[in-house]
């Protein structure tokens, strides 16, 4: 699955619905940002807004260990976009899992996409997998209902599989999934490294060296996928 290529909204309980807007001074001041960082926040995002709280009190549904609550921010845009440091910061203030709804453009141009990582909470600063989005559409796209969970750990991978650009296997759950994405993008990341080794080496016996090693390369990145 390629990142962004997934069209989908979800329509967020109305019993979830919360509506505080976040000042940009609290996540400063959680995340102790460096001047140039501070610039790109400010530069990017007009407002933040705390939309919805999935929490066993609003959407029925029992929370776990990893998975107490999951929060829903819609960040509207100055432009066309929100960078993933802007919402690693967030997400790192934040001490509950979060799905972005990312809200850009002008006029009759305006467009959303729905944006997360993997957030693993610890005692201190969480864990976060890189940044997953689908592909950006109309603001008033149809949403789709909340997939079927028996508690918040499972509603919160459910909302993340459809992001994620490798395929889920029987069994997985998204940290495991997070982990496997590391090692794609290690992999794809080596296999460029030799792929362009190979195109310039001059010496033949090196050359069937690395064409070796890439297929190696090649059919493990084929595994993890």
């Amino acid at each position: 699955m390629d990142e962004g290529s997934v069209h989908l909204l979800y329509k967020w309980p109305s019993g979830a619905e919360f509506g505080s807007r976040v000042p940009k001074e609290k996540i400063y001041d959680q995340v102790g940002f460096p001047a140039l960082a501070r610039e790109k926040f400010v530069s990017e995002v007009q407002r933040i807004v705390w939309t919805h709280k999935l929490a066993p009190a609003t959407v029925n549904l029992p929370g776990t260990l990893e998975v107490a609550e999951i929060q829903v921010f819609r960040i509207d845009a100055k432009g066309g976009e929100v960078s993933d440091s802007v919402l690693s910061a967030i997400d790192k203030a934040v001490k509950f899992p979060i799905i972005f709804e990312l809200v850009g453009g002008e006029g009759e141009n305006r467009k959303i996409c729905m944006a997360a990582a993997h957030k693993q909470i610890r005692t201190g600063t969480p864990a976060l997998s890189q940044h997953f989005r689908t592909a950006w559409q109309r603001l008033a796209a149809d949403r789709s209902p909340l997939p079927a969970a028996i508690d918040l750990g499972g509603l919160y991978t459910a909302l993340l599989t459809p992001l994620l650009p490798v395929a889920t296997r029987a069994g997985d759950d998204v940290s495991e999934v997070a982990a496997r994405l590391v090692s794609v993008r290690k992999l794809e990341r080596e296999i460029a490294t030799l792929e362009r080794k190979l195109r310039t080496e001059p010496q033949l016996n090196r050359k069937i060296e690395l064409r070796r090693t890439l297929k190696i390369k090649q059919a493990e990145l084929e595994q993890q996928r």
